[in-house]
């Protein structure tokens, strides 16, 4: 073998030998959870992915209400170059994003019962409604 190729080997060699050490401890840790402890984490992960996700749509919507007010602005000032349908797009756009986490909260109680939020939905079938 070259000299190129020894050092490539013995980098390889160092290096999965890190990884190894490194993930060791954690491989030590994965072993020791349950089942119902790494659900939670997962359940954790997403209440706080879903929390993420509707800061962004408040946040974007207002700034496209903002923009859709601009352009109406614009529109008024110059019809001609600023066609009535753009501050239109962007209003209803805002509506939109503001509305969403009341509208995917309103749909998730519809579809996985009022608990879903507590992990407890009950929904066996058409035996639900009263």
């Amino acid at each position: 073998m070259t000299t190129s190729t020894h050092s490539f080997a013995r980098t390889a060699l160092k290096s999965t030998t890190c990884m190894a050490l490194a993930l060791s401890p954690a491989i030590a840790l994965a072993t020791t959870s349950t089942l119902g402890t790494l659900a939670a984490n997962v359940v954790g992960t997403f209440s706080q992915i879903v929390s993420l996700i509707t800061a962004i749509s408040y946040v974007a919507g207002m700034g496209f209400a903002l923009a859709g007010i601009m352009k109406f602005k614009s529109h008024r000032d110059n019809p001609q170059q600023v066609p009535l349908s753009a501050p239109i797009v962007l209003v209803i756009v805002a509506a939109a994003l503001l509305f969403m986490p009341a509208i995917l909260k309103t749909t998730g109680a519809t579809i996985f019962g009022s608990q879903a939020g507590n992990g407890v939905g009950q929904t066996t079938g058409f035996t639900d409604f009263q």
